[in-house]
């Protein structure tokens, strides 16, 4: 009896101190994209709620399945910590035969933001218009490279999903994130690219690139001469990268409820939302059950488009 209680005891003392140590948070994108700059800006004042340090890991390569991978294969300590673009749990399995991680290994935190994308082109590019850019690609089929983070991430897509609803045909040249995509697009190795506003928008700011439009509902607070596809001649054209956090599956609950109100909390500090919203970005957080119905209706929501393309990555 004396050891039960012990043991519960001990127990009960290490869900107190939880985390206890410091957290690695693994980002499955290299360094200099709007997804890293996002969990830079994020991570110290997570650090602070949870009074712990937070040493971010930027495992990249197939379009973040490898930092995926790390953490679905690691301890159920809570951590370790997987900051994820959305598309990497809702829709690689829709693209890829096989996964070098099982999303169900995966267990949600947290939403923690949803940024529309903006398409951008080389300075130099003949089109300063979404009309502009239609019309010149369906005179030159085949000639003009879009570039993304990597093959099915939402940069991707975003360039599928143009292809499909305007009637054109563009050239895909996949990298490893979105940082060196956009390194490819201001030495005109490619000619556009899907970029996250949180990025976009200092790009644009720079003169290093145009922006034609951006896809949401509505123009962002921070570039408003920028048209929307809607007001570009392609209607209900939207198209962004929701990132949240996840732990591997067998992550106790209490430390899943702990992190996700650490997310919670960190999400509502003033400066931070601030710094988010001047760039377009839009913070969630919420119920671990709310990022999980996200993801499920994400994968709803981009599985014709797949379907009808014909989209898979080896």
């Amino acid at each position: 009896m004396a050891a039960i209680i012990a043991c519960i005891a001990a127990g009960a003392a290490s869900a107190q101190t939880y985390p206890g140590k410091p957290l690695r948070l693994v980002a499955g994108f290299p360094p200099g994209g709007g997804a890293d700059t996002n969990a830079r800006r994020l991570a110290p004042i997570l650090a602070k709620v949870l009074e712990q340090n937070i040493v971010i890991d930027n495992i990249a390569g197939s379009g973040g399945s490898l930092g995926a991978q790390t953490v679905a294969a690691g301890a159920s300590d809570g951590n370790t910590i997987l900051l994820a673009s959305h598309p990497i749990i809702a829709i690689y399995p829709l693209l890829y035969e096989r996964l070098p991680f099982n999303p169900d290994q995966l267990a949600p935190i947290a939403l923690m933001t949803q940024t529309s994308h903006v398409l951008l082109v080389n300075s130099a590019f003949p089109a300063a218009s979404v009309a502009e850019l239609v019309r010149y690609a369906k005179a030159k089929p085949g000639t003009v490279n879009f570039g993304s983070g990597g093959a099915g991430t939402s940069l991707h897509l975003a360039g599928e999903l143009l292809q499909s609803m305007a009637g054109i045909t563009l050239i895909h040249v996949p990298y490893r994130g979105s940082g060196p995509a956009i390194t490819a697009l201001v030495g005109n190795e490619i000619q556009m690219l899907f970029d996250a506003s949180v990025t976009a928008i200092g790009h644009i700011r720079g003169g290093r690139m145009r922006g034609l439009a951006v896809a949401s509902a509505v123009r962002l607070q921070a570039l408003p001469d920028l048209p929307t596809f809607n007001e570009s001649g392609l209607p209900g054209f939207e198209a962004g990268v929701g990132h949240g956090f996840l732990v591997q599956a067998a992550t106790p609950a209490t430390r899943i409820a702990s992190l996700n109100r650490a997310v919670n909390t960190a999400l509502a500090d003033p400066e931070y939302r601030k710094q988010m919203t001047d760039l377009g970005v839009v913070l969630v957080g919420g119920p671990p059950d709310q990022f999980r119905a996200f993801l499920m209706a994400e994968r709803t929501k981009w599985a014709e488009l797949i379907q009808k393309r014909g989209i898979k990555v080896d």
